[in-house]
């Protein structure tokens, strides 16, 4: 069979770039090697894996486990069942970030990222802004093996824990604090479907109401925060009401959630308080 042969045919099953990204995974040959050769014979192994592939995305098995990357703002990490895959929304959590630090104007301002899963959040922030001194935790070291092996690839100089949330921490001190917790609802049915099936449900679920990581975060947040220093999570689309709450009632200012480019709820945070609060 040849690649244009099997393309045909697994497109009666699978999106057209899926097929086409599978197909260039198991061959090593590139889109350009795809216009140009079409007729390029596969071999038996060759098929073999494609059909075990194909079925697995069939099944809803997201397609950065089976090539074993997936894209976060313009680079490549290495992902694993250990791990989220790194979506769309997260990248606006590092844009805000930026703008973040941009405000504080340290020199060499202190980063920690709390559950750094595939590491793309500390890693970004860190290549991004190479002042930074960026520190990153997960308590799965099933995932902090991803996120050493994606900064080592990338260069990208990271300091990586193994935490549940601030516990290995002691009485260390950032700028700011980003995280991307879990906080899906333990009986919300997209658990079940859309491909999250396959995903770590110790990274999308707290296994309760949703906001039990978040209320961990903030509530430990302000003993690890700088004065001034801001605080920033991702979230559920209808969790922005309950995430500013908590945030007021541990004493942060200039309370804010975000939208994401959907127009959703995505990003809520604040700042502790500092010297300049209490002289408007």
């Amino acid at each position: 069979m040849h690649s244009t042969d099997w393309l045909q045919a697994a497109r009666q099953r699978l999106d057209a770039l899926d097929a086409r990204l599978l197909l260039q995974h198991v061959t090593g040959l590139s889109r350009t090697d795809l216009i140009c050769r079409p007729e390029t014979p596969l071999t038996t192994e060759q098929l073999d894996r494609l059909e075990a592939l194909a079925n697995r995305r069939a099944a809803g098995e997201p397609l950065a486990y089976l090539v074993g990357e997936a894209g976060f703002r313009g680079r490549s990490f290495q992902v694993s069942p250990a791990v989220l895959v790194p979506r769309p929304e997260t990248e606006e959590l590092v844009d805000l970030a930026l703008d973040k630090l941009r405000e504080l104007a340290v020199r060499a301002p202190r980063v920690l990222d709390l559950g750094t899963g595939s590491g793309a959040i500390p890693i970004s922030l860190a290549l991004e802004w190479p002042s930074a001194q960026v520190s990153a935790v997960d308590v799965s070291s099933a995932a902090l093996a991803v996120a050493r092996a994606n900064g080592a690839a990338l260069q990208a100089p990271v300091r990586w824990l193994e935490s549940d949330w601030f516990a290995a921490l002691g009485d260390e001190r950032f700028d700011l604090i980003v995280s991307n917790p879990p906080y899906i609802h333990a009986e919300d049915p997209h658990l079940a479907g859309d491909g999250l099936c396959f995903e770590p449900r110790l990274a999308l679920t707290d296994e309760a109401d949703g906001l039990a990581c978040i209320r961990a975060i903030v509530a430990g947040a302000a003993a690890h925060l700088e004065p001034g220093g801001w605080l920033l999570f991702e979230h559920g689309g209808d969790q922005g009401p309950a995430s500013r709450n908590l945030l007021t009632l541990a004493g942060f200012k200039a309370v804010q959630t975000w939208q994401d480019l959907a127009g959703h709820d995505r990003i809520s945070g604040g700042r502790t308080p500092s010297p300049q609060d209490a002289h408007p």
